[in-house]
């Protein structure tokens, strides 16, 4: 722990903070696991009114913690509070879909909450901050809130499908009775709904020291095709059906896994998935948070994974999944009109 004297702490702001994944994402930051053994934290936690005693409470946890990275915290109601001077905000918070909902009426309850925290990041946050909505439906919450926050650059907003990519790759490594660690490139394109499209084509599987490409060794293209994605696609209502409750440990990891690699870069020769500005790659129009393969520099730059080929089946699998995204998009803009 001797560098982590010598670095600057970064603050970052979890939403939800009382919620039961900031319960497990905030140890996995407070205890290195994400930003590195050597980066001290300060961390904001913003959380709505009626949960200020349980997010009083995960203070007193994270204090009971006694931990040397972690360098302060602050918790909050108020965005502008949270986002103040902030390094990079994890926005797990929004308004859950509830029974007898239907999608426009979900749109509009968490345009309320985007907009206003979009315009909380715009007034007090660092221009550089990087932005991850988690918060369903992300890829339209990320859109409403970096449209609020003209003064940061939009490809600081992105949004959360590194549990989808992470659940492709368990089912993969599954199927083929190999590590998890051994497969890399796999890819979410799209919306982080049951229109995203789990591509395993383009994947590579480590082999006696080396990576093959993973349709060399998997010749089950039909289950690639039919099973693999609709696992991929259904598995958080699956586990809703299991254990009565949303994802938590693996969508905390998925958060610091899609954190670490904006922060620190990917690895030589891979690419991850994320949720980002179209700028009209692979023929997906401009004006929707889509998720890509990015690969991403140190410090944070990424680039969209250009020129991977696709067929008929690939396109069909993009163009429904972003006529989604086009629908919420154009509902969330009707909602903001209508608001005026």
């Amino acid at each position: 722990m001797a560098d982590a004297a010598c670095k600057s702490p970064i603050k970052i702001c979890v939403t939800g903070g009382a919620g039961q994944i900031a319960y497990s994402l905030l140890l996995e930051i407070a205890t290195g696991k994400v930003f590195g053994n050597d980066q001290p934290v300060i961390l904001h936690l913003l959380d709505i009114p009626q949960c200020q005693e349980k997010l009083h409470g995960v203070v007193m946890e994270l204090e009971d913690l006694a931990l040397s990275l972690l360098r302060g915290v602050v918790a909050t109601d108020k965005p502008e509070t949270a986002f103040n001077d902030i390094d990079i905000a994890l926005l797990l918070g929004a308004f859950p879909r509830l029974k007898g909902m239907n999608r426009s009426d979900l749109l509009a309850k968490n345009n309320a909450i985007f907009i206003e925290q979009g315009a909380a990041l715009d007034k007090v946050a660092k221009k550089t901050v990087k932005v991850v909505v988690v918060g369903n439906p992300c890829n339209t919450n990320a859109l409403t809130c970096m449209k609020n926050a003209p003064s940061i650059p939009p490809q600081n907003f992105t949004c959360l499908t590194r549990l989808d990519q992470n659940r492709a790759k368990s089912q993969l490594a599954n199927k083929m009775g190999v590590s998890v660690a051994d497969i890399s490139n796999v890819i979410i394109w799209g919306n982080h709904s049951g229109t995203q499209y789990p591509d395993a084509r383009h994947a590579s599987v480590k082999q006696g020291g080396s990576k093959v490409p993973l349709t060399q060794i998997m010749s089950d293209d039909a289950w690639l095709k039919s099973d693999f994605i609709s696992t991929v696609q259904t598995r958080g209502g699956e586990v809703i059906k299991a254990r009565g409750l949303s994802s938590a440990m693996s969508a905390a990891k998925a958060i610091g896994d899609h954190a670490r690699d904006w922060w620190y870069g990917t690895a030589e020769g891979e690419f991850t998935s994320m949720g980002v500005p179209s700028d009209g790659s692979y023929n997906i129009p401009k004006g929707v948070i889509f998720s890509f393969p990015v690969k991403i520099a140190p410090g944070g730059a990424y680039e969209i994974v250009k020129g991977l080929a696709q067929d008929d089946f690939d396109t069909e699998k993009l163009k429904a999944t972003y006529d989604e995204l086009l629908d919420e998009a154009n509902t969330a803009a009707d909602l903001l009109k209508a608001e005026k």
